[in-house]
């Protein structure tokens, strides 16, 4: 098993070049089966999610074949099962955004419940709601649920709570139903827009309107190709980087619209950034000064930059506030934080209304977990040995170990691989002393 060994306290410096957003690749891999032919989708991230997706599309029969540096064909042509294997689940959370094309093919599907990251229990019920509203029969059994209908038909479903690839399930279902489908209280995250383009050049009919989205169904779809879009969660894990060591980084292809609220931030704790054609340079100026976060859906401060963003914290002079309202168990990479020298203590907000404060279901929450975090900065941080458990705690800690004096050890950084594109090698180019042994 892979890990790091990682020296830190140099200062990082110099450009890298972001690749396709992990958030988008693997779905609209996904979403390419929905016609019938080659697909081919350019910048697509290579990362070990979209490895995972390659095996799963291979698996129901589909080729996937790799031209160029991050150029796949996808053609959907031999598709033949409606099933995907459990072994695949236990990996990605991918395994339900197969739902909409083995229907729109097969009339029915049979998927696992998904895996991934261990952040707390994923509301499905949201996607299941629209989907039976669209006139899908679910059944649950031994580990799996069994979708089935001859024909899907347009309808009208409003989510509860914002929820994002509940949102691209139900689009990929609606592009070939029968009729109109409008989805109300849908997700805004550039991710859902990037889909929208991608199935707009496939044939698929849908406007947005805010968080309202109109899709009229169509009788099929066409191969097109595609540009997946910069990813978001890399430039901020980079840009968080150039601040926590004193550094200057230019992060090419960065995109300012999809990083309003973290640039906002920036401005609050006194950071240096400049924005250009090329992209978003990042540097330190000075103190970093302590503020408060609040994770929202889009366009507010998105969840997966909460833990790099707190790792930065712990370099901000004051007490930092950090409140997490989209996942109920996010804050199990902190303890390594504390073991690091980070002083972070854990309390409960007080709010008014938490059901509608919180994303998530607050009968899915432990009476023991705690969704905010006050950090004390600045800490002089020291190296660690610990086994990464999950993708965003992977490049927290690889982040305070950059931070750190002294060397510290990661193993598992599979973790880090499943959403990172050469994380190591793009940090050594910037200076840093990080080893993968």
């Amino acid at each position: 098993m892979a890990k790091f060994i990682i020296n830190g306290g140099f200062p990082l410096r110099g450009a890298v070049r972001l690749g396709g957003a992990k958030n988008a690749s693997s779905k609209l891999m996904i979403a390419s089966l929905l016609a019938k032919g080659e697909t081919r989708l350019l910048n697509l991230a290579r990362i070990g999610d979209v490895a995972i997706t390659k095996k799963m599309i291979e698996s129901l029969g589909g080729k996937v074949s790799c031209h160029g540096e991050r150029t796949s064909f996808i053609d959907a042509t031999g598709i033949k099962n409606f099933q995907v294997s459990e072994e695949f689940a236990k990996e990605s959370r991918m395994s339900t955004m197969f739902v909409s094309p083995l229907l729109s093919r097969f009339g029915q599907a049979i998927l696992p419940l998904p895996g991934g990251d261990k952040i707390g229990l994923r509301p499905l019920e949201r996607h299941f709601g629209g989907l039976e509203k669209l006139g899908a029969k679910i059944e649950f059994t031994n580990g799996c649920f069994r979708v089935s209908c001859r024909k899907l038909r347009g309808a009208h479903y409003c989510f509860d709570k914002n929820t994002h690839t509940g949102t691209e399930t139900l689009i990929m279902a609606a592009v070939c139903a029968e009729g109109r489908t409008i989805l109300e209280n849908a997700a805004q995250e550039p991710e859902v827009d990037d889909l929208i383009k991608f199935l707009s050049k496939m044939g698929a009919k849908i406007r947005r309107s805010n968080r309202t989205i109109t899709i009229d169904g169509v009788l099929q779809l066409h191969p097109a190709i595609h540009s997946v879009m910069p990813d978001r969660n890399e430039a901020v894990t980079y840009a968080c980087a150039a601040l926590g060591t004193k550094g200057d980084i230019i992060i090419e292809n960065a995109r300012k619209e999809h990083l309003g609220a973290f640039l906002e931030k920036f401005r609050e704790i006194n950071a240096g950034f400049e924005i250009a054609d090329h992209g978003i340079r990042f540097f330190y100026k000075g103190d970093l000064v302590a503020t408060k976060v609040i994770t929202k859906p889009y366009p507010g401060f998105m969840t997966d930059w909460q833990p790099v963003w707190t790792a930065l914290m712990t370099q901000a002079v004051g007490e930092s506030t950090v409140i997490e309202t989209i996942f109920p168990s996010r804050f199990v990479y902190v303890n390594y934080l504390i073991r690091m020298g980070a002083k972070i203590r854990f309390f409960n907000p007080k709010v008014r209304n938490p059901e509608k404060f919180y994303n998530f279901n607050l009968e899915n929450d432990n009476p023991q977990n705690f969704h905010g975090l006050k950090i004390k900065g600045p800490q002089i941080l020291s190296g660690i040995k610990v086994k990464i458990p999950d993708l965003r705690a992977g490049a927290t800690l690889v982040l305070a170990a950059l931070i750190a004096k002294g060397e510290s050890l990661l193993t598992n950084v599979y973790q880090v691989d499943r959403g990172y594109e050469n994380l190591d090698m793009h940090l050594m180019e910037l200076g840093a002393e990080i080893k993968r042994v």
